[in-house]
């Protein structure tokens, strides 16, 4: 291949290369992953959930889980963990503490477990098969101070509302008895979409080493071979 042919081969790698790069990092997710928003006012994380004006069984859900579920694994079904505990005011920060929730609690009180697991996020609904085996859980075990006690309404209500967090449903269909056992639950599926989604973004940035080690390589080449004066 001629000299000058090789030269302009390379010069044109490099430029594609660079142009990848300067669009995928001005993107900013190789910077910065997350989407920089405006400041927004403080939002009180213990606030009851407003309902939309047409609500739908997993928005009713929603409400459910903030009077009944909140308490102790958090406004976004993270568990009971530190950062979560500090909205609470500071006389309620340390519930299992004795004379609280601890082991000696006060009358009519019950013992709060150290650790509570949360109930939102990749993979933490596999343990259930599907929906009806979830709901039959909630139904039964929750909440954990006065188990059975949420009507059958709101304890399909609050499966609906964890399923759909857990984006494994739509809710645009009632969940009930009838439908339930079809709705498989698999978080090793949440955690593969997961994956394919975070090599799908970090795709530009990798053709964009390939071309530009093809580039240099011409460039390596190409002095190589011009004869020296």
């Amino acid at each position: 291949m001629p000299q000058k042919t090789l030269f302009r081969i390379a010069l044109i790698s490099l430029g594609i290369a660079l142009l990848t790069a300067a669009l995928f990092f001005d993107s900013g997710i190789a910077v910065n992953d997350a989407p920089q928003t405006a400041a927004t006012p403080t939002v009180d994380r213990l606030a009851e959930p407003t309902l939309p004006a047409a609500p739908s069984q997993a928005d009713r859900g929603a409400q459910v889980y903030w009077l009944s579920c909140l308490p102790c694994h958090g406004n976004l079904g993270q568990g009971l963990t530190d950062e979560f505990r500090q909205v609470y005011p500071p006389e309620d920060r340390n519930c299992w503490n004795s004379g609280c929730h601890g082991k000696r609690p006060y009358a009519n009180g019950f013992t709060l477990p150290t650790s509570i697991p949360a109930v939102i996020g990749p993979g933490l609904l596999q343990n259930f098969q599907n929906a009806a085996n979830l709901h039959s859980f909630i139904a039964q075990a929750m909440p954990y101070w006065d188990p059975g006690s949420l009507s059958e309404q709101e304890s399909w209500a609050v499966t609906a509302f964890l399923l759909r967090q857990n984006g494994q449903w739509d809710a645009r269909v009632e969940l009930n008895a009838s439908n339930a056992g079809q709705v498989r639950l698999s978080g090793a599926e949440a955690d593969s979409n997961s994956q394919s989604d975070s090599l799908l973004r970090f795709a530009p940035i990798a053709l964009a080493v390939i071309v530009l080690f093809f580039a240099l390589f011409l460039l390596f080449r190409f002095i190589s071979r011009k004869p020296s004066s």
